[in-house]
Protein backbone atom coordinates (compact mmCIF):
# COMPACT_ATOMS: atom_id res chain seq x y z
CA UNK A 1 0.00 0.00 0.00
CA UNK A 2 1.23 3.76 -0.91
CA UNK A 3 1.60 5.38 2.28
CA UNK A 4 0.25 9.02 1.75
CA UNK A 5 2.88 10.67 3.73
CA UNK A 6 5.36 9.90 1.10
CA UNK A 7 3.85 9.32 -2.06
CA UNK A 8 5.45 10.74 -5.13
CA UNK A 9 1.93 11.34 -6.72
CA UNK A 10 1.78 14.65 -4.15
CA UNK A 11 3.08 17.26 -5.89
CA UNK A 12 4.37 19.39 -2.91
CA UNK A 13 4.96 22.82 -5.20
CA UNK A 14 1.78 22.89 -7.89
CA UNK A 15 2.60 24.26 -11.40
CA UNK A 16 3.37 27.64 -10.33
CA UNK A 17 2.88 29.31 -13.80
CA UNK A 18 -0.93 28.40 -13.96
CA UNK A 19 -3.11 31.38 -14.72
CA UNK A 20 -0.54 33.68 -14.22
CA UNK A 21 0.90 36.09 -16.74
CA UNK A 22 4.14 37.01 -16.21
CA UNK A 23 4.64 38.81 -19.23
CA UNK A 24 2.11 41.72 -17.52
CA UNK A 25 3.86 41.75 -14.51
CA UNK A 26 7.19 41.65 -16.33
CA UNK A 27 5.74 44.61 -18.26
CA UNK A 28 4.33 46.59 -14.93
CA UNK A 29 7.38 45.89 -12.95
CA UNK A 30 9.53 47.53 -15.81
CA UNK A 31 6.85 50.19 -15.89
CA UNK A 32 7.09 50.56 -12.03
CA UNK A 33 10.85 51.14 -12.24
CA UNK A 34 10.39 53.80 -15.05
CA UNK A 35 7.62 55.61 -12.63
CA UNK A 36 10.41 55.43 -9.58
CA UNK A 37 12.97 57.55 -11.42
CA UNK A 38 14.90 54.28 -11.97
CA UNK A 39 16.64 53.34 -15.42
CA UNK A 40 15.58 49.44 -15.91
CA UNK A 41 18.22 49.41 -18.72
CA UNK A 42 21.30 49.60 -15.59
CA UNK A 43 22.98 46.82 -14.70
CA UNK A 44 21.51 46.35 -11.46
CA UNK A 45 18.19 46.32 -12.92
CA UNK A 46 17.55 45.29 -16.61
CA UNK A 47 17.44 41.93 -15.37
CA UNK A 48 14.80 42.78 -12.07
CA UNK A 49 11.59 42.70 -14.24
CA UNK A 50 11.94 39.34 -15.04
CA UNK A 51 12.89 38.00 -11.35
CA UNK A 52 9.85 40.03 -10.25
CA UNK A 53 8.10 38.34 -12.93
CA UNK A 54 8.91 34.41 -11.95
CA UNK A 55 9.11 35.88 -8.15
CA UNK A 56 5.31 36.27 -7.85
CA UNK A 57 3.86 32.88 -9.15
CA UNK A 58 6.10 31.18 -6.05
CA UNK A 59 4.74 33.78 -3.66
CA UNK A 60 1.15 33.36 -4.75
CA UNK A 61 1.04 29.66 -5.49
CA UNK A 62 -1.41 28.89 -2.33
CA UNK A 63 -4.11 29.72 -4.99
CA UNK A 64 -3.08 27.29 -7.36
CA UNK A 65 -2.94 23.90 -4.52
CA UNK A 66 -5.17 21.45 -5.49
CA UNK A 67 -6.89 20.33 -2.38
CA UNK A 68 -7.57 16.87 -2.66
CA UNK A 69 -3.57 16.64 -3.77
CA UNK A 70 -2.23 17.98 -0.80
CA UNK A 71 -4.52 16.07 1.60
CA UNK A 72 -3.48 13.14 -0.27
CA UNK A 73 -5.83 10.48 1.58
CA UNK A 74 -3.65 11.04 4.45
CA UNK A 75 -6.52 11.02 6.82
CA UNK A 76 -6.92 8.14 8.63
CA UNK A 77 -9.60 6.11 11.69
CA UNK A 78 -8.59 7.04 15.20
CA UNK A 79 -10.22 6.31 18.68
CA UNK A 80 -7.61 9.02 19.88
CA UNK A 81 -10.34 12.10 21.21
CA UNK A 82 -7.69 14.27 22.91
CA UNK A 83 -6.15 17.85 21.66
CA UNK A 84 -3.73 17.68 18.60
CA UNK A 85 -1.44 20.43 18.62
CA UNK A 86 0.57 21.57 15.78
CA UNK A 87 2.28 24.51 17.11
CA UNK A 88 5.05 27.04 15.94
CA UNK A 89 4.38 26.89 11.87
CA UNK A 90 6.21 29.30 10.14
CA UNK A 91 4.22 31.17 7.18
CA UNK A 92 5.33 33.96 4.85
CA UNK A 93 2.44 36.03 3.02
CA UNK A 94 1.50 39.05 1.46
CA UNK A 95 -0.77 41.98 2.58
CA UNK A 96 -3.40 42.45 -0.08
CA UNK A 97 -3.29 46.38 0.83
CA UNK A 98 0.29 47.33 0.28
CA UNK A 99 1.26 43.88 -1.16
CA UNK A 100 3.90 43.90 1.36
CA UNK A 101 4.75 41.02 3.33
CA UNK A 102 3.58 39.85 6.79
CA UNK A 103 4.91 36.52 8.37
CA UNK A 104 4.92 34.78 11.56
CA UNK A 105 4.17 31.66 13.56
CA UNK A 106 0.37 29.33 12.92
CA UNK A 107 -0.66 27.43 16.27
CA UNK A 108 -3.33 24.62 15.33
CA UNK A 109 -5.32 22.48 17.28
CA UNK A 110 -8.41 20.04 16.98
CA UNK A 111 -10.03 17.22 18.67
CA UNK A 112 -10.56 14.76 16.76
CA UNK A 113 -13.72 12.85 16.20
CA UNK A 114 -12.81 9.88 14.76
CA UNK A 115 -10.41 11.26 12.26
CA UNK A 116 -7.06 12.13 12.30
CA UNK A 117 -5.23 13.82 9.18
CA UNK A 118 -0.98 13.18 8.72
CA UNK A 119 0.88 16.15 10.60
CA UNK A 120 2.93 16.91 7.73
CA UNK A 121 -0.61 18.79 6.29
CA UNK A 122 -1.34 21.30 8.83
CA UNK A 123 1.93 22.93 8.04
CA UNK A 124 0.75 22.54 4.39
CA UNK A 125 -2.94 23.67 4.77
CA UNK A 126 -1.43 26.89 6.78
CA UNK A 127 0.85 27.46 3.70
CA UNK A 128 -2.11 27.15 1.55
CA UNK A 129 -3.70 30.27 2.52
CA UNK A 130 -1.02 32.40 3.52
CA UNK A 131 0.42 32.08 -0.11
CA UNK A 132 -1.89 35.04 -1.67
CA UNK A 133 -2.63 38.26 -1.19
CA UNK A 134 -4.07 38.34 2.74
CA UNK A 135 -4.88 39.79 5.63
CA UNK A 136 -4.35 37.79 8.89
CA UNK A 137 -7.76 37.79 10.15
CA UNK A 138 -9.18 36.33 7.12
CA UNK A 139 -6.36 33.52 6.92
CA UNK A 140 -6.28 32.38 10.54
CA UNK A 141 -10.57 32.05 9.85
CA UNK A 142 -9.83 29.98 6.37
CA UNK A 143 -7.45 27.58 7.88
CA UNK A 144 -9.86 26.82 10.91
CA UNK A 145 -12.38 26.27 8.56
CA UNK A 146 -10.54 24.63 6.14
CA UNK A 147 -9.59 21.89 9.11
CA UNK A 148 -13.19 21.87 10.77
CA UNK A 149 -14.80 21.01 6.89
CA UNK A 150 -12.49 18.42 6.32
CA UNK A 151 -12.17 16.36 9.46
CA UNK A 152 -15.66 17.29 11.43
CA UNK A 153 -14.20 17.43 14.66
CA UNK A 154 -15.02 18.01 18.10
CA UNK A 155 -13.06 21.70 17.64
CA UNK A 156 -10.74 23.85 16.15
CA UNK A 157 -8.67 26.52 17.39
CA UNK A 158 -6.01 28.72 15.27
CA UNK A 159 -3.90 31.33 16.57
CA UNK A 160 -1.35 33.01 13.95
CA UNK A 161 0.81 35.69 15.32
CA UNK A 162 2.68 38.09 12.61
CA UNK A 163 4.89 40.92 12.00
CA UNK A 164 4.02 43.21 9.08
CA UNK A 165 5.74 45.00 7.29
CA UNK A 166 3.36 47.36 6.02
CA UNK A 167 3.71 48.66 9.49
CA UNK A 168 7.26 48.29 10.36
CA UNK A 169 8.70 50.15 7.36
CA UNK A 170 6.06 52.90 5.98
CA UNK A 171 2.68 54.70 8.17
CA UNK A 172 2.83 54.47 11.99
CA UNK A 173 6.87 52.50 11.69
CA UNK A 174 6.28 51.00 14.96
CA UNK A 175 9.08 47.76 14.48
CA UNK A 176 7.69 45.67 17.52
CA UNK A 177 4.58 45.88 16.86
CA UNK A 178 2.95 42.03 16.08
CA UNK A 179 -0.83 41.26 15.23
CA UNK A 180 -2.51 37.94 17.25
CA UNK A 181 -5.57 36.52 15.49
CA UNK A 182 -7.61 33.54 16.72
CA UNK A 183 -10.08 31.40 15.18
CA UNK A 184 -11.93 28.62 17.92
CA UNK A 185 -14.60 26.98 16.35
CA UNK A 186 -16.58 24.18 18.25
CA UNK A 187 -15.40 22.98 21.62
CA UNK A 188 -13.15 25.67 21.24
CA UNK A 189 -15.58 27.61 21.61
CA UNK A 190 -18.15 26.88 23.57
CA UNK A 191 -15.75 25.43 27.22
CA UNK A 192 -13.78 27.67 28.69
CA UNK A 193 -11.39 25.15 29.97
CA UNK A 194 -10.53 23.50 26.29
CA UNK A 195 -9.98 26.99 25.37
CA UNK A 196 -7.75 27.95 28.42
CA UNK A 197 -5.90 24.06 28.22
CA UNK A 198 -4.93 24.73 24.14
CA UNK A 199 -3.96 28.63 25.25
CA UNK A 200 -1.18 27.34 28.45
CA UNK A 201 -0.07 24.96 25.82
CA UNK A 202 1.26 27.83 23.52
CA UNK A 203 2.83 29.43 26.39
CA UNK A 204 5.03 26.89 27.31
CA UNK A 205 8.14 27.87 25.90
CA UNK A 206 6.88 30.45 23.58
CA UNK A 207 9.35 33.08 22.35
CA UNK A 208 8.93 36.26 20.76
CA UNK A 209 8.77 36.62 17.14
CA UNK A 210 11.66 37.97 14.98
CA UNK A 211 12.73 38.89 11.83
Amino acid sequence: MTDPETSADFDERPTLNENIDTDAIEESARAMLTAFGEDPEREGLVNTPKRVARMYPELLSGYRVDEKKLVNGAIFNVTYDDMVIVRDIEYFSLCEHHMLPFMGRAHVAYIPRGQVIGLSKIPRIVDMFARRLQVQERMTRQIADFIHDLLKPQGVAVVVEGLHLCAMMRGVKKIDARMTTSAMLGLFRRSINTRQEFLEHLSRGAEPLRI
